[in-house]
């Protein structure tokens, strides 16, 4: 059973759902361990972001694909992005989806702020 919800932050899940069916598969994987509080074999930490946020890559067809979320918080894997890199440098985040990243999980922040208030509030 999965510890964890799946929430999808902007159009992550409907980018996600356009990609090819592997790449659905493994990103749904890697989301799927995360629920369970285990890590996908190849997931690594952005370090550019403070709050624990994680990039699973998968190449298909000579193009490369990225799912991003954060799974730090009590009982929601939060996605924050998922999108074809663009970027002619290997290991660089496109600036816009660096911008996109941030602004989502500013967002995330501050749900989660408000869940911690109101969970505060109601003792």
């Amino acid at each position: 059973m999965d510890d964890k919800q799946i929430a999808w932050m902007g159009s992550s899940k409907k980018d996600l759902l356009v990609m090819p069916e592997a790449v659905v598969k493994t990103f749904g994987h890697a989301l799927g361990l995360a629920q369970n509080g285990l890590s996908y074999p190849d997931a690594k930490t952005l370090t550019q972001f403070k709050s624990a946020v994680v990039e699973v890559l998968e190449d298909h067809d000579t193009d490369t694909y990225r799912a991003v979320y954060t799974a730090r918080f009590a009982d929601t894997v939060y996605v924050l992005h998922c999108f074809k890199k663009k970027s002619s440098r290997q290991s660089e985040l496109p600036k816009r989806d660096r911008e996109t990243i941030e602004a989502r999980l500013k967002d995330v922040m501050a749900i989660e702020d408000a869940r911690r208030k109101s969970k505060g509030t109601s003792k």
